[in-house]
């Protein structure tokens, strides 16, 4: 008898996969594998949207912090380099997220985000905090001058 998805979802997964493995698809929970797989991308989206947020949150902080240590400038930028290396993957592995409908809102959610992130670590006035204007001029040039292959990230600004 087929596992409920509300009950045991681990058990509900594996006999999906073994129903389509074996061409079964007479007994697909359709209506939730649909689910499932749409969530799938939506988790991916929000990859992006979180790794943007922690970039744009690493790059604030060395724009607007004057007041730092060597320490914290390093682990920042450290920072802020593994999450560019990590946006490039994820956007290798998962073209469609460049589509600029999906990027301008990942887009907005980082901003937002990283900015909110700077702001509690470093205690910046939000009104002085740089415009989103500006910060997407400043993401550019960030990634072509501290990463060649941010390429793909690049496009954020277009």
């Amino acid at each position: 008898m087929p596992s409920s998805y509300q009950q045991d979802y681990f058990t509900w997964t594996q006999e999906q996969a073994a129903y389509l493995r074996q061409g079964r698809l007479e007994l697909l929970d359709l209506e939730h594998l649909a689910e499932e797989v749409a969530d799938m991308g939506k988790s991916e989206q929000r990859e992006l949207a979180h790794r943007l947020a922690i970039l744009i949150g690493h790059l604030l902080k060395l724009e607007v912090q004057l007041d730092r240590t060597r320490t914290n400038e390093k682990i920042w930028r450290n920072t802020a380099k593994t999450q560019r290396d990590q946006l490039s993957k994820l956007l290798r592995q998962n073209p469609g997220l460049k589509n600029p409908a999906y990027l301008a809102d990942t887009l907005d959610t980082g901003w937002q985000d990283g900015r909110d992130l700077a702001i509690r670590e470093t205690g910046l006035d939000p009104e002085a905090s740089p415009s989103y204007l500006y910060f997407k001029q400043r993401l550019k040039q960030w990634l072509r001058r501290d990463n060649e292959q941010a390429q793909g990230i690049v496009v954020l600004g277009k």
